[in-house]
């Protein structure tokens, strides 16, 4: 998954639920330099199968290898998210040595109001921080120092963010791709109503949003984010500082 002089041909965006990364994927996808992937991991969970290159896999090895070989055509950019635990991924030095692997968080409240928003049958796993944590750390002992992201940094600057994210990974880049026309895309039909806002958006977006259930009215979201709080910490402290 490196070519000639080193550069990852497959780049990994795993982002805490919630976070804003569907709009960061609209915008990779808006580049046209790159195969987009959209939560490959999470489909194998949810569905038991998922697509790269029109070609149907069932296993993570099978969802790997198919990147991989797709990868010495384009240069692949997938994007997951991390209320899940993926062990083959953790296992996979290989894998953790040769992609690029990036990170998208967002503070603990916030992810815990917006997807009880969803899911009110949610469990604190979902909140996702604390499987990203593990998934940094193995990232780290394997590969190259990863690339850290906060999500309020994407949505209040991302002209610079997203620029130094692409110098980061080794993309140039590319302003234009920061907006791009509404509307429903394919790869995210089967999880359709966790994208609404992306659908109806074309560009990123700092808006607020106001919820019934909050850390401050609901115990259950509050102690969900307390548990989360100090991976968030551990990982803000390594995010992409941008200038």
């Amino acid at each position: 998954m490196n070519d000639g002089q080193n550069i990852p041909r497959v780049i990994a965006l795993w982002s805490a639920p919630r976070a804003r990364s569907t709009a960061f994927f609209r915008s990779m996808v808006e580049r046209g330099d790159l195969a987009t992937l959209h939560e490959p991991f999470c489909n194998l969970v949810d569905f038991g199968e998922t697509t790269v290159d029109d070609k149907v896999v069932r296993s993570d090895q099978e969802l790997i290898e198919a990147m991989r070989t797709l990868s010495e055509r384009q240069r692949v950019f997938f994007k997951d998210t991390t209320d899940y635990r993926y062990p083959s991924v953790l296992e996979d030095a290989r894998f953790l040595r040769e992609a690029r692997h990036t990170f998208l968080i967002r503070h603990p409240d916030e992810i815990a109001a917006s997807y009880y928003a969803l899911k009110q049958d949610m469990t604190a796993k979902d909140i996702g921080l604390e499987q990203m944590y593990e998934l940094y750390r193995a990232a780290c002992d394997k590969g190259d120092r990863p690339v850290v992201l906060d999500s309020e940094d994407l949505v209040r600057r991302p002209v610079e963010t997203v620029a130094a994210y692409c110098a980061a990974v080794g993309l140039p880049s590319r302003p234009e791709a920061l907006n791009w026309q509404p509307g429903k895309r394919a790869e995210w039909e089967r999880s359709d109503r966790w994208h609404t806002e992306v659908s109806n958006s074309s560009g990123f977006t700092a808006k607020s949003t106001e919820y019934a259930a909050t850390v401050r009215n609901n115990a259950m979201l509050a102690d969900f984010s307390a548990r989360h709080e100090p991976f968030y910490q551990a990982l803000f402290k390594e995010r992409l500082v941008v200038a």
